[in-house]
């Protein structure tokens, strides 16, 4: 009697046929358990990858700051290098409006023969390519200059004044001189009102001259100057050098400076403007009358002053020690008077022979 098991054992090709759908059927399996790992699947799970972190920028460190020492203004130290330049300008009408007298520091005013007027002007924070008109020096003019060193530009002059601003620590540059090819004469002005300066160049000539030591005391803010703080509202100034050449100074609020005028008339610069300050400064000084007509205004020593900045003007005491010290400004105790920073005209005044100030 046969098995049943045996009685229904398949053929071997049929095994052989099950098998190989079984083996499919799981490699099917395992392919779709697998799909949901491949990259795109929402649910996989993204590889960690380390971001670099931005590198900051350094913050530059703003450059260290000091007073110009002709202006008060703050700018950076490095900035001042070289010398001041000064210059002895024509006033006279033939050489008006002179050049460059817009861009100056500092300038003095001051009492000539005929009762006319000419300028020691100072450039060192803003220095034109030329100035001019530049006439011969005066007696005076070494006390006015040696306390800035520098440089000094001038047409000549009386031998014996010569001597007296070469002996003093300051280079002069004098027309005919070695420093001729830093001058010419304009065709625009009639000699001898029309010798120019190359300014730029002469300087840069002598950039290792040190730069001047500051010469007023300077408020770090044109409120806190002196006389804008302490003094009494004023137009200006009404100035009278001799009988026939008159000066006025008037505040001009929408500028907030003051701006000159000459016996009457505005005073313009070479640029079409006018001649405008933020201090003005009135000395009354005495005149020495030793050079015969040549008065020589005399700067060492001491006398009454009056200040003018932000519509305001104080009446103050100006003291020189020595050629060479620089004109010190004190109140009524003794401290200084601190000017605002910005250009100052310096006017210096005759105490006599027509010489007059008037707060306005």
């Amino acid at each position: 009697m046969k098995s049943p098991a045996r009685a229904r054992a398949l053929p071997r090709s049929v095994r052989l046929a099950a098998t190989v759908g079984v083996l499919v059927s799981a490699l099917m399996l395992g392919a779709c358990a697998a799909e949901p790992a491949e990259a795109g699947s929402p649910s996989a799970t993204p590889s960690s990858t380390a971001s670099a972190e931005p590198t900051p920028t350094p913050t530059p460190e703003a450059p260290p700051m000091t007073v110009q020492p002709l202006r008060g203004t703050q700018v950076p130290a490095e900035t001042i290098t070289g010398p001041a330049l000064a210059a002895k300008i024509d006033n006279h009408v033939a050489a008006r409006p002179q050049v460059g007298l817009e861009h100056t520091d500092i300038v003095f005013e001051e009492l000539v023969e005929g009762g006319l007027t000419r300028y020691v002007a100072l450039w060192f924070s803003d220095v034109p390519a030329e100035i001019g008109p530049v006439r011969s020096i005066r007696p005076m003019d070494p006390d006015i200059v040696s306390p800035f060193g520098g440089l000094i530009a001038y047409s000549g002059g009386q031998q014996r004044f010569v001597d007296m601003m070469l002996n003093t620590p300051v280079h002069n540059a004098i027309h005919g001189g070695a420093d001729d090819r830093f001058m010419y004469r304009t065709r625009s002005k009639a000699s001898p009102h029309n010798v120019l300066v190359k300014a730029q160049e002469l300087r840069a000539a002598y950039a290792d001259v040190p730069p001047p030591a500051q010469q007023f005391a300077y408020s770090q803010r044109p409120q806190t100057a002196s006389a804008a703080a302490y003094g009494s509202p004023a137009n200006g100034f009404d100035l009278f050098f001799s009988a026939k050449e008159s000066r006025s100074w008037r505040w001009d609020a929408g500028s907030e400076r003051y701006l000159r005028s000459q016996n009457g008339a505005p005073d313009m610069d070479s640029a079409g403007g006018q001649l405008a300050a933020t201090n003005v400064v009135a000395l009354s000084v005495s005149i020495d009358w030793a050079y015969g007509d040549i008065p020589k205004t005399v700067m060492v020593g001491s006398g009454p002053a009056w200040v003018s900045t932000g519509g305001k003007v104080i009446q103050v005491t100006w003291t020189k020690a020595s050629a060479d010290a620089p004109i010190q400004l004190t109140n009524q105790y003794g401290t200084p008077v601190y000017l605002a920073p910005g250009n100052t005209w310096v006017e210096l005044v005759p105490n006599a022979r027509g010489g007059s100030i008037a707060v306005v």
